[in-house]
């Protein structure tokens, strides 16, 4: 590993900057590809510098990033936008998401690369379980623009991976949570910080989670061990947990008391759908639950932490750090 040289796009995002410090600790060589200066703020290393490559997309110039480059993670992307503002949203989705990954995939088999690491999403899979988790055999349901589009760039990775010697491993992770997390897992702190109560005691869901470093020791097994290549792997924490319980270890960890009270998760859902919140309430008492067992016998991958280790560590930096909006 100490020999590769590794170019991360998306690097000043959540999990690309968690990775990069991996990096740095390991001693392992690799390039940020950046938008424009200044946009990363990690400082430059021994062992990481940047790249400058301008906004990703289908006419991205990648040859002066990719020169003794031997492997890419791929973590830029167009996330879920949870308040739409462009009038195409399907079409930014494409351009960034399928498009730009085309684009990096086809330079990086031209430039010699021999891996790219894809970071993908559950949402390939849809979004809910039922009485079993999903797995990576499982026929992709996305149901949304973001999700779809992951699933199509998947598709035309394969696709030139068959037409050149470049060596493909997806990873799909599921909801996220850790040091510089932002969305609902934010949302969710603050709440339990101010004291508010939450209506969420009788939630009965099961839901797999993922810590940010847990990611990075996945993406780290895939680029050493040579059975990664063409394979996706669901990737998770462990067992699944449920709302209140993932209320109430974050609320431990911060130690503030779990303001909980019950709710039937009917009135709890019709309260959404009148109220427009119908998505968000469906986040917090619906299931999605992954089996990951996969990636454990295959790569002998098991999770650097437990789910409590995770919360823990995410809410020092959250009363450090991001307590107040």
């Amino acid at each position: 590993m100490a020999e590769e040289r590794i170019l991360v796009t998306g690097s000043d995002g959540f999990v690309g900057r968690a990775l990069c410090r991996e990096f740095e600790f390991a001693g392992v060589t690799h390039y940020r590809a950046i938008r424009r200066p200044g946009t990363d703020r990690a400082p430059t290393s021994d062992h990481g510098r940047d790249v400058l490559v301008g906004d990703i997309g289908s006419r991205t110039n990648w040859d002066n990033a990719l020169q003794d480059v031997s492997a890419i993670v791929h973590l830029a992307a167009r996330t879920h936008v949870m308040r739409e503002t462009t009038t195409d949203p399907a079409g930014e989705y494409r351009e960034l998401n399928v498009e730009g990954t085309r684009n990096l995939a086809q330079a990086a088999a031209r430039s010699g690369v021999k891996n790219l690491i894809f970071i993908s999403s559950v949402k390939v899979n849809g979004e809910h379980t039922g009485l079993h988790p999903f797995r990576e055999t499982d026929e992709p349901r996305p149901e949304d623009a973001y999700g779809r589009s992951k699933l199509e760039a998947e598709q035309v990775l394969w696709g030139i991976a068959k037409d050149s010697g470049l060596k493909i491993s997806v990873i799909r992770p599921p909801l996220m949570y850790g040091p510089g997390v932002k969305g609902n897992i934010l949302t969710l702190l603050r709440t339990i910080e101010r004291g508010w109560p939450l209506p969420l005691a009788s939630v009965r869901n099961r839901r797999s989670l993922l810590y940010v470093g847990n990611l990075v020791s996945a993406i780290m097994a895939c680029l050493v061990n040579p059975r990664s290549a063409g394979q996706t792997f669901l990737v998770s924490d462990g067992a699944p947990v449920s709302t209140p319980e993932l209320i109430c270890c974050a609320a431990r960890s911060l130690a503030r008391p779990a303001r909980l009270f019950p709710c039937p998760p009917s009135l709890f859902a019709f309260a959404g759908s009148v109220l427009g919140k119908r998505d968000q309430v469906s986040r917090l008492t619906g299931s999605i639950e992954v089996d990951s067992s996969l990636i454990r016998q295959e790569l002998g991958w098991l999770p650097a932490y437990t789910f409590e280790q995770g919360m823990a560590e995410t809410a020092d930096w959250f009363q450090s750090v991001a307590r107040f909006p």
